[in-house]
């Protein structure tokens, strides 16, 4: 599985202002920043990015999938309170 692969199936599914998704064998760390998570549950964000991945995830081909969501204004403070840690 690859890290084009895995955007490919989200970015067709969703709009989103920014994706970031990290592979580590069969591990994706996968990031993602859309206006539409901003009246949602957290769980219901995750189900939106996990949905496009099911079938990839149940063949085995994506073994476990770690997902932060956020809105663009979460974002950009989320990169701000990296910057400074």
């Amino acid at each position: 599985m690859t890290i084009d692969t895995i955007k490919e199936l989200i970015q067709a599914a969703l709009e989103l202002d920014e994706l970031i998704v990290k592979v580590d064998g069969s591990q994706a760390s996968i990031t993602a920043v859309s206006e539409d998570f901003a009246d949602l549950s957290r769980v219901k964000k995750q189900q939106l990015v996990y949905a496009p991945l099911k079938d990839i995830i149940a063949s085995g081909e994506l073994h476990a999938v770690s997902i932060k969501t956020y809105t663009p204004t979460e974002w950009q403070r989320e990169k701000k309170l990296a910057m400074l840690s």
